[in-house]
């Protein structure tokens, strides 16, 4: 059927509905699954619905369902990825069409960078009326049924609920139905969809005309009450966030005000300017959404895209609170989801574009610091996948090393840790350089390196013991230790600590001389994994019952 598959290649698609009919219609379909996505939604520290500012980002770029449709990828040149997920708390896939179903590769990059993914229904101009005059004027068994499709849908496809966006002006019966169907769709997805979000855009009001507010109001505001958050316009002044955050009271994290990086209307900041906005939103604790962040591919081009768009994110990272990572074991070797070829323990194994988000790794915080140090992705080499993180910087003169934060961790160490790290020197003299890994631990004074006897390292930095050759039971796993090729160098390394709690994982990269000399070097990291021993030796679960249907020879 060509809704689920393409009809050049046979290949199969994500899709969307449109109207109320297809919506009320739809059921779960064998043909469907490969829709549903695999990735469960990773663990987070703090917690999503902690007391602090979040950040959405609404990704609307030219109507949706371009190549990211394609479920097991295509070939595509250049094309748009987003990766910053540590620094962002939710993701919605916003298209005009009446119920958009997040392409499937966006919910499985995201769950695994531990951010929950909403889609959008959403009805506009007359059409919009005769569908919400539809099933919001029939009363309670109408509405009903679409808040229980709605959710059967989030809860099929395990994405994580909805952004509801009513922009056209409702009857009086609709309008006043509105605030009913808001609560039974919000009670729907959490009974439907652990941690599931249901977040209303300002739009209609309370009298059912259709005026977008920039603020949250008596106007609006019983729509803000009947679900988990409301998603402000984006022409609002500074007052109006002042008078958002009273009327919003202890619930002032679940305004996500709306920034259009396009900067279209009377805005503070958008484009290279977006800090603007943001800088203001923080100072009166509201949460921001940030609406088509693609405006760095679109308007500024291809060609440039990964460094436009860490220059985009680096200029925000100060109004971004981070999460930490909470689970292990944590393994990546830093892949976007696309390349220019395809790497296999460091050897190029296909050359040709390609892009699958689904098979994006964790993606590290991307740190910046003007002068000593630059993070970015590098697709002409990498270790596995289609690039590797690079990074650039300068040892001060003087100073014998740089610290490079690449991951936030939040979790009690286990007694035991295997760290492996993969990585390349480049430029004129890599010998001058080291590369090792450092962990270090939250203020605890209970915790101990090795044995009790050993005394607690200051400032709680770790160093983990280098391995030269893998433990006996773990050689497979850890064949790492030696099998740097193609210009890679592998590291081995295990760690014992007692009673503490992991803070972050840093790559360090030392000089082996003094020097009073600044020097430059440059890096590419192409695997790091943080593995719990304990969890490595026990075997991995068997596969049982695999069939395959649906055979077509070609």
């Amino acid at each position: 059927p060509a809704r689920y598959f393409d009809t050049k290649t046979t290949e199969p698609i994500s899709f969307f509905l449109s109207g109320l009919e297809e919506l009320l219609a739809w059921q779960p379909n064998s043909n469907d699954e490969f829709n549903v996505s695999a990735v469960p939604l990773a663990r987070r520290q703090p917690p999503l619905l902690s007391r602090r500012p979040r950040t959405l980002v609404c990704h609307d770029m030219r109507g949706g369902y371009l190549e990211d449709r394609f479920i097991q990828g295509s070939a595509t040149s250049n094309p748009y990825v987003f990766y910053h997920w540590r620094y962002i708390d939710i993701f919605v896939y916003f298209s005009h069409h009446t119920v958009t179903i997040p392409p499937v590769v966006w919910t499985n990059a995201a769950h695994r960078n531990s951010v929950p993914v909403l889609g959008t229904f959403i009805t506009e101009w007359t059409d919009g009326e005769k569908l919400c005059e539809a099933f919001l004027a029939g009363g309670e068994e109408a509405y009903g049924a679409v808040a229980e499709q709605l959710a059967r849908i989030a809860q099929h496809y395990r994405f994580d609920g909805w952004l509801v966006n009513i922009e056209n002006t409702l009857s009086a019966a609709a309008v006043g139905n509105l605030p009913l169907f808001l609560r039974e769709l919000t009670a729907r997805v959490h009974s439907a969809v652990p941690g599931g979000l249901v977040i209303w855009y300002d739009s209609v009001l309370k009298d059912g005309t259709l005026r977008w507010q920039n603020e949250l109001n008596d106007q609006n505001r019983v729509f803000f009450d009947a679900c988990d958050g409301l998603f402000t316009n984006y022409n609002w002044k500074e007052e109006q966030l002042e008078r958002t955050q009273r009327l919003a009271g202890p619930r002032q994290n679940d305004i996500y005000v709306g920034v259009d990086v396009f900067g279209r209307g009377d805005v503070i900041g958008g484009g290279f300017d977006t800090y603007k906005s943001l800088r203001l939103i923080r100072q009166y604790g509201l949460s921001a959404a940030i609406f088509a962040p693609g405006w760095v591919y679109e308007h500024l081009g291809k060609e440039n895209f990964l460094q436009n768009e860490n220059r985009f994110w680096g200029s925000l990272a100060e109004y971004l609170p981070t999460h930490s990572i909470c689970t292990l074991p944590l393994t990546t070797s830093f892949s976007l989801g696309m390349g220019t070829s395809t790497f296999l323990d460091g050897k190029d194994e296909d050359s040709g574009p390609w892009y699958d988000l689904s098979a994006q790794d964790i993606q590290p915080l991307y740190p910046e610091d003007q002068d000593v140090l630059s993070t970015s992705c590098c697709l002409q080499d990498a270790w596995c996948g289609g690039s590797s993180l690079q990074l650039q910087g300068t040892i001060p003169p003087g100073e014998e090393r740089v610290a490079v934060r690449l991951f936030s961790l939040q979790m009690p160490a286990p007694p035991k840790l295997f760290l492996t790290l993969l990585y390349k020197l480049e430029g004129p003299q890599p010998d001058d350089f080291t590369v090792a890994l450092e962990v270090t631990t939250g203020d605890s004074g209970m915790c101990f390196e090795g044995n009790p006897t050993s005394l607690p390292e200051p400032n709680g930095r770790y160093h983990p013991r280098f391995l030269p050759a893998p433990p006996p039971g773990l050689a497979n796993l850890l064949a790492a230790c030696q099998r740097g090729s193609h210009g890679w160098t592998s590291r081995c390394y295990e760690l014992e600590l007692q009673d503490c709690s992991l803070q972050d994982l840093f790559v360090i990269v030392s000089r082996q001389q003094p020097s009073p000399q600044e020097t430059s070097f440059t890096c590419l990291l192409g695997e790091v994994r943080v593995l719990d021993t304990a969890s490595v030796a026990a075997s991995p679960p068997q596969v049982y019952s695999v069939t395959a249907s649906q055979l077509w020879w070609q």
